[in-house]
C-alpha cells in the first residue's frame, strides 16, 4: 500500500509529513470529526499548524472546544491517528467548491452527429435543426452529415447549400468549426459553440464617451 513507506518521512521531514495528511485526507471517504473520533490517542495538529504531540482525545477535544472549533481526522490510518484543530465547515465548503471548479474543468462534451438527406423534407430539417441548436447550447459540437444517394453525387452542390441553411438555421451562438467537404458519398460539416465575448464595463463606458 502507498502510505507504509511513507512513515518513514513522518519523523524526519516534517514537509513531506504535513503533505501526507492532507493526501489522506483528500483520499479518505468518510472524515471523522470531534466525538466521531474513536481513538483513544490523537496526534494533534493546532490551528495555526503546530504539532501539539500525542494527546488523550479527551484533551483534544477540549482544546478545539476552547478554540470554538472542530477536531477533524485526517490520517486515520496513522498510528495513532492525526487530527488537525480547524474550522470543519469552512474547510469542507472550500473543498466542495474546489472540487466543482476542477469538475467543471474537466467536462468532456461530445461530437454529435445529425444525419441529412438532400431531398429532407422542411419538417425533418426543422426536428434535426432543433436538435442541433440543443446540442450547441449544452456545449457539445455537431456533425452535420448529408448522405447522397445514386444520382445525388452528380449534384454535391446541393449538400453545401443544405449544410449552409443548416449552419445558419442554429443562429449566432455557433460557429462552423469545418467548412463542408465531400468525404466519399458523405458531405460533413462540424459546428462548434461559440465562446461568449467579455466586454469590460470600462469598455463600455469608452464607447458611450465615444458615442457621446
Amino acid at each position: 500500500m502507498w502510505f507504509i513507506p511513507c512513515y518513514d518521512l513522518l519523523y524526519t521531514n516534517f514537509s513531506a509529513w504535513f503533505l501526507l495528511l492532507w493526501r489522506c485526507l483528500s483520499i479518505s471517504k468518510k472524515t471523522l470529526i470531534n466525538e466521531e473520533i474513536k481513538s483513544s490517542e490523537v496526534r494533534v495538529i493546532g490551528s495555526d499548524g503546530r504539532q501539539l504531540g500525542i494527546l488523550k482525545i479527551e484533551q483534544a477535544l477540549r482544546l478545539a472546544n476552547e478554540e470554538s472549533l472542530d477536531l477533524v481526522e485526517i490520517a486515520p490510518e496513522a498510528a495513532p491517528p492525526v487530527c488537525k484543530i480547524m474550522d470543519y465547515g469552512k474547510y469542507r465548503f472550500e473543498k466542495e467548491k474546489r472540487e466543482k471548479e476542477i469538475k467543471k474543468k474537466q467536462q468532456v462534451f461530445e461530437l454529435k452527429e445529425i444525419q441529412l438527406k438532400c431531398r429532407i423534407d422542411i419538417h425533418d430539417f426543422n426536428t434535426k435543426l432543433n436538435h442541433a441548436v440543443k446540442f450547441l447550447a449544452q456545449g457539445n459540437k455537431v456533425k452535420a452529415i448529408v448522405k447522397f444517394y445514386g444520382r445525388e453525387m452528380a449534384h454535391t452542390e446541393k449538400g453545401i447549400d443544405l449544410l449552409n441553411r443548416f449552419a445558419e438555421g442554429c443562429g449566432e451562438n455557433c460557429v462552423v468549426e469545418k467548412m463542408p467537404l465531400l468525404d466519399g458519398r458523405n458531405m460533413i460539416m462540424i459546428l462548434a459553440p461559440k465562446k461568449p465575448n467579455i466586454t469590460s464595463k470600462g469598455n463600455d463606458k469608452d464607447g458611450k464617451n465615444q458615442n457621446s
